[in-house]
């Protein structure tokens, strides 16, 4: 068995003296592992760090079977290391794909959102609200999608300012106001293009997604808690809405 793809690294963890296990979300064969020989060497680990785009050729005598990587750099995305925001957000991105992903699962709509949102941290743009969606897409094209086109309770598409936590679905501000301290947040951003969000409304889109990926869609995958990538992102954000002084 042999292919070639490229792909986004998820992670490299060493195997024997010599070798690393490559993880790699590919853009043809879902997220892949194979093992690199040499991987650990001081020529091969740069190339093999997380968030840097690279061909890979794999190889193996049956198709089930972890088989081998050879791997060429295309894209080195090492700029991202030098600002803790954007590093804390790739660990994230890195560890929720190789928790929530499937194995060998073509998903190209989530390996296209995930380069785009790996190349916007590898610039000078803003780059957080785009995280937010990003979560909401990976519930959606996982089968957990939030329905935030109209009220749960009244049909209508104005005032949406919270989410059922039950269901899933926007509720406007009349119908939920009762209920605000059972509701989950729905900012702006996450329903229109275009909006440019304070830190506390990006950390409010994560309260509601993390919400469900805790609660729907972790027990599909035997219960296991989100990874401390996530929560370790949360509290770097969490920082910046002290210095925003919000």
């Amino acid at each position: 068995m042999e292919w070639r793809d490229e792909g986004v690294i998820l992670a490299a963890r060493r195997h024997g003296e010599t070798s690393v296990i490559l993880d790699v979300l590919t853009k043809t064969h879902g997220r892949h592992a194979g093992v690199v020989r040499g991987g650990a060497s001081r020529k091969q680990a740069p190339v093999l760090q997380p968030g840097n785009q690279i061909e890979v050729e794999w190889r193996a005598r049956l198709e089930d079977h972890l088989g081998a990587y050879r791997a060429e750099l295309l894209k080195s995305r090492s700029g991202i290391m030098a600002d803790r925001g954007r590093l804390a957000a790739l660990s994230s991105i890195c560890a929720l794909m190789t928790f929530a992903m499937p194995e060998r699962m073509e998903l190209t709509q989530i390996y296209d959102q995930t380069l785009a949102l790996i190349e916007k941290l590898n610039s000078d743009e803003p780059w957080s609200a785009d995280y937010a969606v990003w979560e909401l897409m990976i519930l959606e094209e996982l089968g957990y999608g939030l329905d935030l086109s109209s009220c749960a309770a009244t049909g209508g598409t104005q005032e949406l300012i919270y989410v059922s936590p039950k269901s899933g679905r926007a509720v406007c501000r009349s119908a939920g106001a009762q209920y605000a301290d059972r509701m989950l947040p729905l900012p702006e951003f996450l329903q229109m293009e275009g909006v440019d969000p304070a830190a506390i409304e990006v950390l409010g889109a994560l309260k509601t997604t993390g919400y469900f990926l805790e609660r729907w869609l972790a027990p599909a995958l035997g219960n296991r808690p989100l990874p401390d990538a996530r929560a370790r992102l949360i509290h770097v954000l969490q920082r910046e809405v002290k210095r925003e002084g919000v």
